[in-house]
């Protein structure tokens, strides 16, 4: 009959054991030493061996001829042991064996010395399942137990354990193994069954078994169909995606075209491609990406992804956006366990990643606001650049600034004649047309010490006369070492400010824009930073109507335009 590859090549020797040796070299030297202690309990996830050396342990304590610590496995008492003949050592599960009465069972035959070996050992795998009068009566035993009777606990959830019975016990923490362990394991096992496992193959397996090496070698077994396991072998066995596939969808994601990311979805889904096992891979993904961005050469990657795939993907993510997507994803997870809809949770997810605007979450917030601050970053590194065109321009509406001497020789422009006067080009068209389509721009937003190369040059106001036109701006100045403020307020598509009766009236047409504003957090500072600029307690007024009417923007441009400063076209 054939034998899974975990339980055929399980180490019967300490020395076997992967990635323990905290543990095993402490149990030899007990056993040589012959200062072995009544209760022992191994903690750790699972595949890490905690049940493997509590039957080296059982073997080693009742060995006829140990050899430095560990078990022969060649005597009548290792063979019976192993076999299972030797009744005297007993393997239990508290997951079936939770209740009072097994307890009381196994305290009754504990008293009796063993009939064929030195001493008589209980291993209880999974104790943490037993019940609450389960453990009481087991505790009377734990503390006070015969010279001949040993206890071995394995829990893979050490909280759920009473700490009367923890204090009892000496506890040993058995780690995850690494991956490179697991490696050279698998490489093992692959050779003595004659299997050809390269090296690619083997590092997912690694990965896929996060560091248990019962599930590395379980998911060997199930790919061992042909005598060649390669890579492609293994993502077809397991469900997962392609590297070049998976690769095509992450690039579509961070790239915000969700039509691509869907299709490539749809594709992978059409294959036979695990949804589930789909979602891992891509925070998996998230997360390497998240540690190469904070150290390119951190140990703590996964490795299955390359650096060139890596860096190319990092070029367009950013750690707000990552933090988002590892958010979306871990919802996604935890709707798929509840019994959701597999596809339409992941297409969710895939649309909610490439538009943060369709999450509400801290995380995407924190992503979109790095957006803008992002974009508010490329546009001053522009302006500083020393470009001879500063201005910006649509089909509609051309706002151009002169130099601040020809600002200065505006009142000798007012004996010109009317006909060579600068005036505004406005189309026929409707005003409502014209307040929707026409994006003004404040030409006193630009910096006032600009380089004298520069076209904008627009002389400083002081505070204490701060102009109708540029009251607005030097309240943003006041407000740019607040960034989340300054990002929201200075957003001219979103947000107009003006003065009327004394109060600061700002609109805006969304209304969570106008809460925000509206709350302690940013109405104060407002309100102080609008004190300073116009010399008095202003009063903060804030209207999601539609803003100012067409023929107040019109009338705040034809006085712009005295200036020579806004052109129509």
């Amino acid at each position: 009959m054939y034998q899974a590859l975990y339980r055929k090549y399980r180490p019967r020797r300490f020395s076997d054991v992967t990635g323990q040796e905290h543990v095993t070299e402490t149990l030899r030297r007990q056993i040589e030493l012959k200062r072995l202690s009544h209760a022992y309990l191994f903690v750790g996830t699972r595949g890490t061996g905690k049940t493997t050396c509590a039957r080296i342990l059982s073997r080693a304590v009742n060995c006829q001829s140990p050899e430095g610590g560990e078990p022969c496995n060649k005597c009548a008492s290792c063979i019976g042991i192993e076999n299972g003949s030797i009744l005297d050592v007993l393997e239990l599960d508290a997951a079936s064996n939770s209740g009072v009465d097994n307890v009381r069972a196994l305290r009754e035959e504990a008293i009796y010395t063993p009939a064929s070996v030195i001493m008589r050992v209980y291993i209880i795998d999974e104790v943490h399942m037993l019940s609450t009068a389960a453990f009481n009566a087991l505790l009377k035993i734990l503390e006070e137990p015969p010279e001949h009777l040993m206890f071995i606990l394995a829990t893979t959830e050490l909280h759920k354990v009473p700490a009367t019975i923890l204090s009892r016990c000496q506890r040993f923490s058995f780690k995850r193994i690494l991956p490179a362990a697991i490696v050279e394991r698998l490489g093992f096992v692959a050779e003595k069954e004659g299997l050809a496992l390269t090296p690619e193959a083997a590092e997912k397996l690694a990965a896929l078994a996060d560091g248990s090496m019962r599930d590395g070698l379980s998911l060997l077994d199930q790919c061992a169909s042909d005598t060649t396991v390669d890579l492609s072998r293994v993502l077809e066995t397991v469900g997962l995606a392609g590297q070049q596939e998976f690769l095509r969808l992450a690039g579509a994601v961070a790239d915000r075209d969700t039509v691509t990311a869907l299709g490539t979805l749809d594709g992978l889904y059409n294959d036979g491609r695990d949804m589930s096992s789909l979602l891992s891979e891509m925070a998996l993904l998230w997360r390497d990406l998240l540690v190469y961005k904070l150290s390119a050469d951190s140990p703590l990657q996964s490795g299955s992804y390359g650096r060139a795939e890596l860096s190319r993907l990092s070029n367009k993510l950013g750690p707000e956006r990552l933090f988002s997507f590892l958010e979306v994803v871990r919802e996604a997870v935890f709707v798929l366990s509840r019994g959701g809809s597999v596809r339409l949770s992941v297409e969710m997810a895939l649309i909610r990643m490439c538009n943060e605007r369709l999450s509400d979450d801290t995380a995407a917030l924190s992503a979109r606001i790095a957006k803008l601050e992002n974009a508010d970053f490329g546009i001053r590194n522009a302006e500083s650049s020393g470009n001879s065109e500063c201005g910006m321009r649509n089909s509609e509406l051309t706002v151009k600034a002169e130099s601040a001497a020809s600002i200065e020789s505006t009142a000798d422009s007012e004996c010109t004649p009317d006909s060579e006067k600068p005036h505004m080009q406005v189309d026929d068209k409707p005003d409502e047309e014209i307040s929707s389509t026409v994006k003004v721009i404040d030409p006193i937003e630009q910096e006032a010490d600009k380089d004298a190369n520069s076209e904008f040059r627009i002389p400083n106001s002081e505070f204490s006369n701060a102009s109708e036109v540029g009251f607005w701006h030097d309240i943003l100045e006041l407000l740019k070492d607040d960034v989340p403020i300054y990002m929201l307020l200075s957003d001219s598509a979103k947000i107009q400010a003006e003065q009327q009766n004394g109060a600061l009236v700002i609109y805006t047409s969304n209304k969570f824009t106008a809460a925000q504003i509206e709350s302690k957090m940013f109405s104060e500072p407002l309100k102080e930073a609008a004190g300073k600029v116009l010399g008095r307690e202003v009063i903060i007024r804030v209207e999601t109507g539609g803003g100012v009417s067409a023929e107040e923007k019109r009338g705040k441009l034809e006085r712009l335009s005295a200036f020579d400063i806004i052109h129509f076209e």
